[in-house]
């Protein structure tokens, strides 16, 4: 796997230098050559050493066979980024076998940074075992969210940025989730929330999170699923704060007011 996700991102890098033109989707979707090179580059060496298995990718849909083990393929998560020259993307490659993820990769190509993790065998980063930071207060935690690409008027996370900004250390928002799963994995988030994530976009992330000792639900609390479209990671220690900020958002209790641009002006 990890090969497979160092030849796709290599692949995305000569198009990262290359300035590749830019295609849309929909109405804000992004979509480039690089996306769907990386794509069937990865389908092709999947197909190569294991015919029998499926596969889910972003770019051209599922394979079905029936077959027992099923791949989750994101060929360039963070394509907006991509897209204007901003280096933060990454090949996501996640491998279930009866409906349970047994192993992912990650690979950031400008970084040379290969994350990955086997179900039960802890994670690594360059094969050196990763663990989530030991901070457990929220007020000393730095975490991660992310926007739709489209839509954003009718997605509630600004809300969300509002207030964890003000009960954190900061949020950052880098626009790939998979690498914001791996920075918390490694210690450098404390936590990461979005919604309406696709399974390719957390399939190899949450497993890496998970084996490297943090924690991935719904905002509820309730057990992560792929198709649950909220997602919430943290190292632990900071989880049940973070769930009871978003309580605290969903109800409207006791949230703080936006500040007024009126009385700023004056």
């Amino acid at each position: 796997m990890t090969e497979i996700a160092r030849e796709a991102g290599a692949l995305l890098l000569g198009y990262f230098r290359a300035h590749v033109a830019v295609e849309y989707k929909g109405e804000a979707d992004l979509v480039t050559v690089a996306d769907r090179e990386s794509e069937k580059l990865i389908r092709s060496r999947i197909r190569q050493y294991w015919p029998q298995h499926d596969i889910l990718g972003e770019e051209e849909g599922f394979t079905d066979t029936g077959s027992e083990y099923r791949w989750y393929v994101d060929p360039l998560d963070g394509t907006t980024n991509f897209a204007h020259g901003f280096p933060v993307f990454c090949v996501s490659l996640a491998l279930e076998h009866k409906d349970a993820r047994i192993a992912g990769v990650i690979y950031d190509p400008t970084r040379d940074e290969m994350f990955a993790a086997e179900k039960g065998s802890g994670a690594y980063l360059n094969h050196q075992p990763i663990r989530v930071s030991g901070t457990a207060t929220l007020a000393e935690s730095l975490v991660a969210t992310g926007f739709p690409s489209h839509k954003r008027h009718k997605n509630p996370n600004i809300f969300f940025y509002h207030q964890i900004s003000l009960h954190t250390h900061g949020v950052r928002r880098a626009g790939s989730a998979a690498l914001d799963l791996c920075c918390v994995a490694c210690g450098r988030f404390e936590g990461f929330w979005e919604f309406n994530l696709n399974p390719w976009d957390t399939a190899a992330g949450v497993l890496i999170v998970e084996e490297a000792g943090g924690k991935v639900t719904n905002f509820s609390g309730c057990p992560f699923l792929l198709d649950s479209r909220e997602t919430l990671a943290s190292n632990g220690l900071v989880h049940d704060a973070l769930r009871a900020e978003f309580d605290k958002i969903f109800t409207a209790g006791g949230l703080s007011p936006l500040p007024d641009v009126r009385e700023y002006r004056r």
